[in-house]
């Protein structure tokens, strides 16, 4: 698995992206009024709804995630849908306790 470090860690310094981390770690808590099934992820319009910032900038934020690994995109239709990508955060972990 390739992981950019300095990406991870960029993503990771602000707040706002560990906060959407946090959520998509649990997405039955945070976004149960979604009407897809969650385990396609995270709708962008939810998560920008939660994060009452301007679409523009949550975008950014998940842009940045996405480049560090930390989250997948799958599109479906016209809606682009989030997840994080577990196996990514567990080797990241990893690689900061050795």
């Amino acid at each position: 698995m390739q992981m950019d470090i300095d990406a991870i860690h960029k993503a990771l310094a602000n707040p706002m992206r560990r906060q959407i981390l946090a959520w998509l770690k649990e997405p039955e808590v945070y976004f149960s009024d979604q009407q897809h099934p969650l385990s396609l992820g995270v709708c962008a319009g939810l998560i920008d709804r939660r994060c009452e910032l301007s679409q523009s900038t949550v975008s950014a934020h998940l842009a940045t995630l996405l480049k560090a690994g930390l989250i997948t995109s799958h599109r479906v239709g016209q809606w682009n849908y989030f997840k994080r990508d577990e196996a990514l955060i567990q080797a990241f972990i990893d690689q900061m306790t050795l």
